[in-house]
């Protein structure tokens, strides 16, 4: 299951995101802004990382409006290693070697389509399980 959640900012990019989940048969939990009137985006980030931290969801998805704030936010939760990805080969490379579990896009900077892409990166690659990525994930989480 995805954790998924975004402020405003994010919120039109979130609808992208979980219609083209849902065409890819995973399962999703939308943990809000379910409107795009203005909210805070730490209380969205902290759910979907708080998600992901328990074990409820395997991975995460945040969103606002430049995916900075939203990222922040969820990094501050503990096991927690969001990403913010513009491309794919920062999602390919997070994935493989920070074993990142959360990514974070900013709804205002990359475009839906490439958006999508981007998703799908980050959900279809697997940790390279390296022992210098072992290592070095060890040290973030010291």
């Amino acid at each position: 299951m995805i954790a998924i959640g975004s402020d405003h900012g994010g919120f039109a990019l979130k609808q992208a995101v979980m219609r083209h989940l849902k065409d890819r048969g995973l399962e999703y939990k939308d943990f809000g802004t379910y409107t795009e009137e203005s909210c805070d985006y730490p209380e969205y980030g902290r759910a979907v990382a708080q998600a992901v931290a328990s074990g409820e969801c395997e991975r995460g998805i945040v969103i606002c409006g430049t995916g900075i704030g939203i990222s922040i936010a969820a990094n501050k939760v503990p096991g927690i290693r969001a990403a913010l990805c513009t491309d794919c080969f920062c999602a390919e490379a997070t994935r493989q070697h920070n074993d990142a579990n959360v990514l974070a896009l900013g709804g205002r900077v990359v475009g839906e389509g490439l958006a999508l892409k981007i998703v799908d990166t980050f959900l279809d690659t697997p940790f390279s399980n390296d022992e210098r990525h072992i290592r070095r994930i060890a040290k973030i989480e010291g």
